[in-house]
């Protein structure tokens, strides 16, 4: 089926490019990788013919294979009809090259974190696509105007980025650069309602929303361990069962792997000129040397057992008691939250995103109990900006920096 967008105009109302897009416009997704197949997934749901390119014919086989199966397993629960299961898998195509992809309303790359590789795909994408065709990225950490340089139009270029699994994590980042055009910013964030998806909107800032404001969450638990103000076991009970979040952060970036949690705020620390408020731990550094990195190594911070239990001490809960509610440069719960809404506050002072796109972003990204700014509310942002300059105090040398929105009041 030809795209909707063939020969069309530029969309101008949010809707109507919501609505034009939802009526079965081909999305093409380029990268047959777990996201690739998982965004595929998602749009074929919505209604899309989709087709999937990967010169690795195997790795697509493989990855169809393993949707069919993730399709089986909803059909035995009850979650969708076999009829429904035989549709989605019958909209997705496979294409060996760029070249050979159909004219699409949206094409998405999800190839791996290579500038190189993403910028040689969009340039490909800009020769063989029409002008109105929508181009996106689901990178989570490059500069998305240094993968326009080669794109003609880079108007129509913007980041939209899944979170992993795409089928089952509600939150998208609408991404969008200097150049990007307001309405297919609009467009974009349209088609992510009729996908199903919540949309926030963001700059092309290191980390967007989610990955930017979510370090400290990781780097002052680090720190603490570090300091020897309390072990990781009992770190992560006071944040997770006296601060609400699902997990501790120690359990956390087992979870999701001490190098790719390592890596992801490296590349934080360097896209922001090496600022000294994301400058990486030595804790998770030699964690990382050492081969320890979470979950998939069996061993991180913590031991976990082949059936995958965790094997780890008990926390300390005289030692909790005496630190929460403590000074803040020993409190993990308050110096936590502290500096989350610090950054998310900066995050919004800069221009970068809206308040209520950020607390919607880390409450739906990462699951955190509250958005940081409706926590800075409820805390006092005048408090929060004590508690910063405290902690500045304690640790000079520019980690701890008051955001001025705490002090402007711009946020109340």
């Amino acid at each position: 089926m030809e795209s909707n967008a063939t020969g069309a105009t530029e969309p101008t109302d949010a809707t109507e490019a919501g609505d034009d897009l939802a009526a079965l416009g081909r999305v093409g997704v380029i990268g047959s990788g777990a996201m690739g197949i998982g965004i595929a997934q998602v749009a074929a749901t919505a209604g899309h013919p989709v087709s999937l390119v990967d010169s690795e014919s195997a790795v697509v086989a493989v990855a169809l294979e393993r949707l069919g199966a993730t399709l089986e397993r909803l059909v035995s629960k009850g979650r969708m009809t076999a009829a429904e299961r035989d549709t989605v898998l019958a909209r997705i195509g496979a294409v060996e090259t760029i070249d050979a992809l159909p004219e699409c309303s949206l094409v998405i790359e999800a190839v791996p974190e290579n500038l190189e590789l993403k910028r040689e795909v969009f340039a490909q994408l800009a020769e063989h696509q029409p002008a109105t065709t929508l181009l996106a990225t689901n990178t989570s950490s490059i500069d998305i105007g240094s993968i326009a340089d080669d794109v003609t139009e880079p108007e129509r270029l913007l980041g939209l980025h899944f979170f992993n699994p795409p089928p089952l994590m509600r939150l998208v980042e609408v991404v969008h650069t200097e150049q990007t055009s307001p309405a297919f910013v609009d467009h974009a964030a349209a088609l992510m309602q009729t996908w199903g998806k919540t949309p926030v909107r963001c700059a092309s800032t290191p980390g967007f929303i989610v990955n930017r404001v979510a370090r400290p969450f990781y780097g002052e638990a680090q720190r603490l361990a570090e300091a020897g103000v309390a072990d990781p076991a009992t770190i992560d009970a006071i944040l997770r069962d006296r601060g609400g979040f699902p997990m501790g952060p120690f359990e956390l970036t087992d979870f999701i792997g001490q190098d790719v949690n390592l890596a992801v705020g490296t590349s934080v620390w360097e896209q922001t000129e090496h600022d000294e408020r994301y400058t990486p731990t030595l804790f998770q550094q030699q964690l990382v040397s050492a081969g320890r990195l979470g979950r998939k190594s069996g061993h991180g911070v913590f031991t976990y057992a082949a059936d995958g239990t965790v094997e780890r001490p008990e926390p300390d809960a005289a030692l909790a008691d005496r630190l929460v509610g403590g000074p803040i440069e020993t409190d993990p719960l308050a110096r936590t939250v502290a500096m989350l809404v610090n950054e998310a506050a900066d995050l919004v002072h800069r221009g970068e995103a809206g308040a209520d796109d950020v607390d919607t972003a880390m409450v739906l990204g990462v699951r955190h109990p509250k958005g940081p700014i409706a926590w800075g509310r409820e805390i006092g942002f005048d408090v929060v900006a004590d508690q910063i300059a405290a902690l500045d105090a304690a640790f000079p040398g520019g980690r701890y920096r008051v955001s001025p929105a705490l002090t402007d009041g711009s946020l109340t």
